[in-house]
């Protein structure tokens, strides 16, 4: 995907609505020193170019009774099976992430489970039930430090 160029604006807006997918456009205009308008207009233009991929409310697992993350490498015996892994993984309701990578292993997944005995259910039944997964190594997350997105202050012009 070629790299789309953006300006200060652009990135003040993004910033903005990064913290706080919620506020008012006119809020940001102001902020920004250009009109509703303006903003509606850049907005438009940078999820038409891709760079928003939307905006959604964000739930605390924890809070709804799933007390164990887990970060799962899997091996799979052969990488071209990585979309038909890919959909078996997506019928998983407990993995929230996965993806391709480079190293020990092909894929790594993030999965929020109730308990211990539901992320053993969900390892042995779910992911290790796929035919040609080989191994998996678990690491149990004991707690979140942080999570955020990219800093759009990083852009170089």
């Amino acid at each position: 995907m070629p790299k789309v160029l953006i300006d200060e604006i652009d990135k003040k807006i993004l910033q903005y609505l990064i913290r706080n997918a919620r506020m008012p456009f006119l809020e940001i205009a102001r902020e920004c020193g250009i009109s509703g308008t303006a903003i509606h207009q850049r907005v438009k233009k940078l999820d038409d170019a891709g760079i928003i991929l939307g905006s959604r409310l964000e739930v605390n697992p924890k809070s709804l009774g799933f007390d164990v993350c887990a970060i799962v490498g899997i091996r799979i015996t052969d990488p071209t099976r990585y979309q038909e892994t890919v959909d078996k993984m997506l019928e998983m309701k407990e993995i929230v992430e996965c993806h391709f990578i480079t190293g020990k292993y092909n894929l790594l997944i993030k999965i929020y489970c109730v308990d211990n005995e539901h992320l053993m259910n969900t390892i042995f039944k779910g992911v290790l039930g796929i035919p040609w997964v080989t191994n998996t190594e678990t690491f149990i997350s004991l707690t979140e430090a942080f999570s955020r997105q990219v800093d759009v202050g990083l852009i170089k012009d």
